[in-house]
């Protein structure tokens, strides 16, 4: 969409933005942090502190970003999306250098008030830079191999860097969410095809290399494996994380155990309890009808994202919005399929809900890109 076509069709100005604002996919956000709120509250055993009262403030601050992003006009987000994927891309490298350890990976930036994961910013930044690829791109050339190389490109530089953290889900996100806005986009499907077939061959590398000179993988990488292929081999050590999950999860039967009434995560039995796991630790606590409701909640988030997506002309902003909401449903399809033991533990939080600075952040940040594309969408 042209300047010109953006300025002579109705859009709001001013404060009544806020009138044009997705308010529906606000007040989902905002009832999807609150389950989050009620459970750290939770698993620290009635207390705000340590992890409720900062993810609330995070929330907060997270939720003016929103608002502040939406207020900004949508082309100017499509103008700097290759200095802001620079950015990511320059701050991924710097972790190499510069790169906080924790819980033994190197993917932190202390920044001093808070320590940012570039990682998770990139996750945004790679979907607002293959948007504005594919608008600025001639449709009738999205499937000729050279302009195809430049978006796997896009998607492989930062995958690698993040496999060397090393970060094993959030390689496989980037990887999903990058190649998802390509078929989105309108790429033809034998190069996904191709992808699939490509798949099967990395799969049998990855397992013929294990313990040669070659191994593609991490030692603990390779133990996830084998614990979810079979957790009871080493129900107290490699396998105790989704032993423990499992025990949680079938516990809480249809309505749970109740609110603080948890024995996984009260007694410590449950590992990860506030981030990766807190899921297991809703349903022990709230039973299926609990964890239903916030499948619920997620399911309509993306909906409200859809909807809005496919009732924006621009092509911009309907692809910014529609990868956006895939990646969102990647990050909590990932996480409750992991806890569940539907796929190997690769450590990817649970979008709203579990703690978490740089993920609550990056991501209302998202949604701020998702509500400028709405609110500016010519009229």
């Amino acid at each position: 969409m042209s300047y010109l076509e953006y300025t002579v069709k109705f859009v709001p100005t001013g404060s009544r933005k806020l009138l044009y604002l997705n308010w529906p996919l606000a007040l989902l956000l905002t009832a999807t942090a609150g389950i989050g709120f009620l459970m750290l509250y939770s698993i620290a055993g009635g207390s705000y502190t340590p992890w409720a009262e900062p993810q609330i403030k995070r929330f907060a601050i997270g939720f003016a970003i929103m608002l502040t992003i939406a207020m900004v006009p949508i082309w100017f987000w499509r103008s700097i999306a290759g200095v802001a994927y620079a950015t990511s891309l320059i701050l991924l490298i710097a972790v190499e250098f510069f790169g906080f350890v924790g819980m033994g990976a190197q993917r932190w930036i202390d920044l001093g008030f808070m320590r940012l994961q570039p990682s998770e910013l990139m996750k945004v930044t790679l979907i607002l830079m293959l948007a504005a690829y594919y608008d600025w791109l001639n449709p009738t050339l999205k499937s000729r191999l050279f302009w195809v190389i430049i978006p796997l490109l896009l998607i492989a530089f930062p995958v690698a860097l993040v496999l060397r953290q090393p970060d094993l889900g959030t390689s496989i996100l980037l990887l999903a969410a990058g190649g998802g806005l390509m078929f989105l986009a309108g790429v033809h499907w034998a190069y996904f095809a191709a992808v699939v077939a490509s798949g099967f061959g990395l799969v049998t590398c990855v397992f013929k290399s294990r313990g040669t000179s070659w191994q593609l993988l991490e030692d603990y990488q390779y133990r996830r494996i084998d614990t979810f292929l079979n957790p009871a081999s080493d129900p107290l050590g490699a396998g105790y994380h989704i032993t423990q999950s499992k025990i949680a999860l079938g516990s809480g039967g249809w309505t749970g155990r109740g609110f603080m009434q948890g024995t996984q995560s009260r007694l410590n039995f449950l590992p990860e309890k506030h981030t990766d796991f807190i899921f297991t630790t809703l349903a022990e606590e709230f039973g299926f009808i609990g964890a239903f409701s916030l499948l619920t909640l997620y399911t309509l988030i993306v909906l409200f994202c859809v909807v809005s997506a496919l009732a924006n002309k621009d092509r911009f902003s309907s692809l910014l919005t529609l990868g956006i909401a895939l990646n969102f449903f990647l990050f909590f399809a990932v996480n409750m399929s992991m806890v569940m033991g539907l796929a190997p533990v690769v450590g990817v939080p649970l979008p709203l809900v579990s703690y978490g600075g740089s993920a609550m952040l990056v991501l209302m940040l998202a949604f701020g890109l998702i509500q400028s594309a709405h609110v500016h969408r010519p009229r």
